[in-house]
């Protein structure tokens, strides 16, 4: 492989996508963020957006890596999310990027409780889990790769704040399966970096698996918050191992 390019397109500069541009800017790569405003706040964004079944773009960075960080939000039906992908995979192919890497989700395994890892059976239980099936076989297919993401937590996103009193449609003894941005962040980087002996697929979720009744209430009591009730306390172990991307070198630095 030839000079490592310092170059990032993310697709999607929303909570996960725009820390990941500060982060390599702060490492002096090039850098361009997609949003669909035309309007922008910070230097590094660019606009994108699929009107008409035209891609809109201001997009200028050849030979650059690609990572599709759309948020979940955007893979509902009217964002056009699939199309707006494939319309994206082209683009990438033209301006001669060095690899497409799309952050898709956990969520995408069945909802059993079980030990999932990248090896596991996949069938489609729903239509938000087809739509995640939809974008990895797009981007497999073009030769891309796929980071499955756990949960996420990190700034602005503090598990003791956002489920705080509220009623949970779940069991107090279903186990967790987060990750902090941070974490996610360094093994999109370690995935780049290692391009050609990664795999195709990465889990990348915490190594720690707390039930959801001990995990909220230590973070509700760390923020002084009322913790949240659930409407079940039967066992449910749904486990993703995010084990396997540590035979590139990573490491799961940060709690959850």
């Amino acid at each position: 492989m030839g000079t490592f390019e310092r170059k990032l397109v993310v697709l999607g500069a929303g909570w996960l996508g725009r820390a990941l541009c500060l982060d390599r800017l702060q490492q002096n790569w090039q850098v361009q963020g997609t949003h669909r405003s035309a309007q922008h706040q910070d230097d590094f964004l660019r606009q994108l957006v699929l009107q008409d079944e035209q891609l809109i773009h201001q997009l200028d960075l050849d030979n650059a890596w690609w990572v599709c960080a759309m948020p979940p939000r955007s893979r509902q039906r009217e964002s056009n999310y699939q199309a707006t992908l494939e319309h994206s995979l082209k683009l990438a192919k033209t301006m001669n990027a060095q690899g497409f890497l799309l952050c898709s989700s956990t969520g995408v395994y069945d909802p059993s409780a079980k030990t999932y890892d990248e090896t596991s059976d996949i069938t489609s239980s729903g239509e938000r889990q087809q739509r995640l099936i939809d974008a990895e076989k797009s981007v497999l297919k073009a030769g891309g790769k796929v980071l499955r993401l756990a949960g996420l937590v990190g700034p602005e996103r503090e598990p003791g704040r956002f489920v705080a009193g509220k009623q949970l449609n779940s069991s107090s003894q279903q186990v967790v399966n987060m990750v902090h941005q941070q974490d996610v962040i360094n093994a999109i980087i370690t995935v780049l970096e290692h391009w050609q002996i990664a795999a195709p697929i990465y889990n990348v979720v915490n190594p720690a698996h707390p039930s959801k009744a001990d995990y909220y209430q230590q973070k509700c009591a760390h923020y002084g918050t009322v913790p949240p009730t659930f409407t079940s306390d039967s066992s449910v172990e749904r486990i993703i191992d995010g084990s396997a991307i540590e035979s590139l070198g990573f490491n799961y630095q940060f709690d959850i």
